[in-house]
């Protein structure tokens, strides 16, 4: 009984038959009979996989030592061990990101001829009646010397006090073309402005980030005219601080219209007495914000108080509500367009007699001015290569080429949160410390910041003057950055969601080639949304493609997404095989790092999810299918007809239950 415990369970499990007994014998030849060739059949047997032989013999393992063996081994070994034991596991691959995926169609577009404007002209400030203190200030402290096309025609205009409504392209210097005959008038004023005078200007500005540059700017023009006191009012800021600087006096008030409405009903110091000019700057936006009626009420106070005054609008895109506010606001004004004096110029006599009053038409088929140096792109992706493409492209140009500086354009504040979490996070972060030690990529730092309304506001004057002062990195913003905003040295404009419309386009690659200097524009669109192409083209915008596989090909320069195989050489071209291999790799660090976590999981489910407010339904209309979470589905009402957008607003996500697949 040496063997005692084997013996008994063998013998337990054969009571009878243990030797060739008649039912073994009779069992045999059945079986004998059935094979034609007089051999029992064989059993077929599934080969083993290599997971499969190593879960065997991991619980093997498990059982013969026991988890006392596990504990006697040092903390440190311990961890080497399941360090090792995850780098010789196969690579997974967790997501077809090159299957099934749509048809790329080729962009038939004309080649249009652009609306350009000339920015520059040789006439300088001191050819103009101006101050002398003023036109060094020009000069010195802002460092101009020559006007632009706007200026020299809006400045004359203002200086004779009569009412503008100027239009022209982003970056062409439209703050200075109302704050120099400002500042001209209110400082030649016979009796010398007192700071308890309160308001003698009044500008409106739509987002905080341009009152402060407003702000910024009216300042450095008042240098040699320090009893004129300008004073910003925005959203964020403490109210009570800002009702102490409103009784002390403010001559030159900026403000956003939310903040004044609410001065005007809640305090009491404030008035318009004394109020002689009312500027808007970014007039369409301050429209498309819903702001309209706020500008009811801030120019019922100011007709309370006092009647005359000289009203300037400008803008670079001229919309219905732009013109029916010009209506109401002012009094036989002078129109400035530079681009549609451009187009004068070129078109013959008979085309112009043509073109006569069709207001509604022209709003339409409306013609944008682009900045001369300006090369604009689009890139076609299908839905599930749009992350890995972004994350290239930005590789490819702020850590290989270096010296770029890039604004990324999304349409809601939940998706800029999602996507800046996950970059900095992935490329900026976790994936430094996996960098092969050979690696020929240089170890460069990504820098990543966010700019968007549901931050505080001291957070985003801080982020916004960090982006202004550095000369390199990339701003994840909503459109709260497209309008207005002067930010120096920024080389390209990425907008990864559609824009609602072409005169937000324009806004938006208006962030680059300001004054003169040179940019680039890319935007990322769908297979399914290559007709924005023509829409844009019947606006005389004109772009140029580039192909999904170049920007992921820049994969191929970074070791970090490299499939390691055993006995594999080193690549040395661009192999399509291994620039998919790498895009997937990329892709999976993007999917581990949100599994990480159930708050990640959170947080992606968020920022995925489609925007309940009317205003960016319009946009992400033409990406929704591409930012849905698997398992979910879009349920929109039956109508997608323009005059029901209010209806888009009650577009909502409804839960599909099925097998998880990747996210992103």
């Amino acid at each position: 009984m040496a063997a005692g415990g084997t013996l008994l369970l063998n013998l337990s499990s054969a009571p009878r038959g243990w030797g060739p007994g008649p039912s073994r014998q009779s069992s045999a030849v059945k079986r004998k009979l059935q094979s034609p060739h007089g051999n029992p059949p064989l059993k077929r047997k599934r080969k083993p996989s290599i997971n499969t032989f190593k879960k065997c013999a991991t619980e093997a393992d498990i059982r013969e030592k026991g988890s006392s063996s596990q504990k006697s081994l040092p903390k440190k070994q311990l961890t080497d061990n399941q360090n090792e034991s995850q780098k010789s596991k196969p690579f997974i691959k967790t997501s077809s990101l090159f299957k099934n995926n749509p048809d790329i169609p080729e962009i038939h577009r004309k080649a249009v001829q652009q609306v350009q404007e000339n920015v520059f002209t040789t006439d300088s400030f001191s050819q103009l009646d101006l101050h002398p203190h003023l036109i060094s200030t020009i000069n010195t402290v802002l460092q101009i010397s020559s006007m632009t096309s706007v200026q020299k025609q809006t400045i004359p205009v203002l200086l004779q006090g009569k009412d503008a409504l100027v239009r022209s392209q982003t970056g062409s210097g439209k703050t200075l073309a109302y704050g120099i005959p400002l500042v001209q008038s209110l400082q030649g004023m016979e009796s010398k402005i007192q700071r308890s005078d309160g308001p003698y200007a009044l500008i409106l500005v739509p987002t905080r980030e341009l009152a402060l540059q407003s702000f910024d700017t009216m300042q450095k023009l008042l240098k040699p005219f320090a009893w004129i006191v300008p004073g910003v009012l925005m959203g964020g800021e403490k109210r009570k601080s800002e009702k102490a600087r409103l009784r002390k006096g403010i001559n030159i008030l900026i403000s956003t219209p939310g903040r004044l409405v609410d001065h005007i009903k809640s305090t009491e110091c404030i008035h318009f007495r004394r109020t002689q000019w009312l500027i808007i700057d970014e007039a369409d936006r301050i429209l498309d914000l819903g702001f309209e009626k706020d500008v009811a009420v801030i120019l019922n106070a100011l007709n309370a108080e006092r009647e005359t005054r000289q009203n300037v609008l400008l803008s670079a895109t001229l919309t219905e509500g732009v013109t029916r506010l010009a209506d109401i606001s002012l009094n036989d004004p002078i129109s400035i367009s530079i681009a549609d004096e451009i187009q004068k110029a070129l078109k013959p006599a008979s085309q112009m007699g043509r073109q006569a009053h069709s207001s509604s038409d022209h709003m339409d088929q409306e013609n944008f001015a682009v900045p001369e140096k300006l090369k604009q792109y689009v890139m076609m992706v299908p839905s599930k290569l749009r992350l890995v493409t972004l994350a290239a492209f930005i590789l490819e140009k702020c850590k290989f080429e270096k010296h770029h500086k890039m604004i990324i354009f999304f349409s809601s504040c939940e998706q800029v949160e999602f996507h800046y979490e996950l970059l900095l996070n992935v490329l900026s972060g976790g994936l430094e410390s996996e960098q092969p030690e050979h690696s020929s990529v240089s170890s460069v730092d990504l820098q990543f910041l966010r700019l968007h309304g549901n931050m505080e506001q001291e957070e985003r004057t801080e982020v916004f003057q960090e982006f202004l002062k550095s000369k390199t990195g990339m701003l994840l913003c909503t459109d709260v950055a497209a309008r207005g905003l002067d930010l120096p040295q920024v080389t390209w404009i990425v907008q990864y969601n559609a824009p609602a419309s072409p005169a937000e386009y324009i806004h938006r690659i208006g962030r680059t080639a300001r004054i003169g200097c040179h940019g680039n524009s890319l935007l990322v669109l769908a297979p399914s949304e290559a007709e924005y192409v023509s829409l844009l083209a019947s606006h005389k915008i004109n772009i140029s493609e580039i192909k999904m596989e170049k920007v992921l090909s820049s994969l191929m320069k970074d070791d970090r997404f490299r499939l390691h195989r055993p006995g594999r050489k080193k690549s040395c071209g661009t192999d399509p095989q291994e620039v998919r291999e790498r895009a997937t790799v990329l892709q999976t660090k993007f999917e581990n790092y949100v599994h990480s976590s159930e708050g990640t999981v959170r947080w992606a489910k968020k920022g995925l999810t489609f925007s309940r407010r009317p205003t960016a339904n319009i946009a992400l209309l033409r990406s929704c299918d591409l930012n849905i979470p698997v398992g979910w589905t879009l349920v929109y009402p039956r109508s997608r007809r323009r005059e029901n957008r209010e209806n888009l607003a009650t577009s909502r996500f409804r839960h599909k239950p099925g097998p998880s697949s990747h996210w992103l």
